[in-house]
């Protein structure tokens, strides 16, 4: 006898619709809602990784040929007035934020004393510091979307979890019937939220990982940049105050 009630509540349990759709549309509102949340986190997880990457991608290929361009020996004013009128880059960008204090600062001719190239050195650098963060920040947008996918999602699904199976405890109380047909469907209606929410944290936090390393080595580029930029501009101070001695030397001896 036991053995026929069993067969027969199987049967009705595997005549369930168990499909996705049919869980989602036989849930409790709130575990619905709890879905909804998740299927868009998902989703908009999955828009910002595959836009950041794609957009790292091109910029380290912008990046490749401007510094081959860069260290070509082509003079910088030549650099800087194509850079003025390409397209949005950060590298650009701060190659330009540094042309343009540099400009500034050697409108009347390059400073005579040692302390004004100093300062004259420093703006350039702090100029250059300045645009690598403000172009970091534009850059690092969604990346907080990304960790709070990572570090909630699984919480919500584990709420959407909680209160279906709360409301499926509550059926079986109301129908006075704990067969596997009427238990069965609210639990895995329950269980199906958690399992979104594992689909939407595990992308985005590996996808957080991977893409935090990509702009932090993306970051060092351009600060290595900054480094050698102001190694360029000391070793051309110096060069002309050495040929400034030399001039000097030349007049004396005459």
């Amino acid at each position: 006898m036991a053995s026929e009630i069993a067969t027969e509540n199987l049967g009705e349990f595997a005549a369930t619709d168990m499909s996705a759709l049919s869980l989602f549309m036989h849930a409790d509102i709130i575990v619905k809602c709890v879905i909804l949340v998740l299927l868009f986190a998902s989703i908009w997880s999955w828009a910002i990784i595959i836009s950041k990457r794609s957009q790292l991608a091109k910029l380290n290929r912008r990046a490749d040929r401007f510094e081959d361009s860069f260290w070509s020996g082509e003079p910088l004013d030549k650099i800087y007035d194509r850079v003025k009128k390409s397209k949005d880059d950060p590298m650009l960008h701060t190659f330009a934020a540094g042309m343009d204090e540099w400009k500034a600062g050697v409108v009347g001719g390059l400073p005579a004393k040692e302390n004004l190239q100093a300062s004259l050195k420093q703006r350039v650098e702090r100029s250059m510091s300045v645009m690598i963060g403000r172009e970091m920040n534009k850059l690092e947008r969604g990346m907080t979307f990304l960790a709070s996918v990572a570090s909630s999602a699984p919480f919500i699904g584990l709420f959407g979890t909680v209160w279906g199976i709360m409301h499926s405890f509550h059926e079986i109380a109301a129908t006075n019937n704990t067969s596997l047909a009427v238990v069965a469907p609210g639990i895995a209606e329950a269980l199906f939220a958690t399992a979104l929410g594992l689909v939407a944290a595990i992308p985005a936090s590996v996808a957080y990982n991977f893409l935090n390393s990509r702009l932090n080595r993306y970051a060092d580029r351009l600060e290595a940049f900054t480094d050698e930029f102001s190694a360029i501009l000391s070793r051309h101070m110096d060069n002309q105050e050495a040929t400034k001695l030399t001039n000097g030397g030349s007049k004396r001896v005459a």
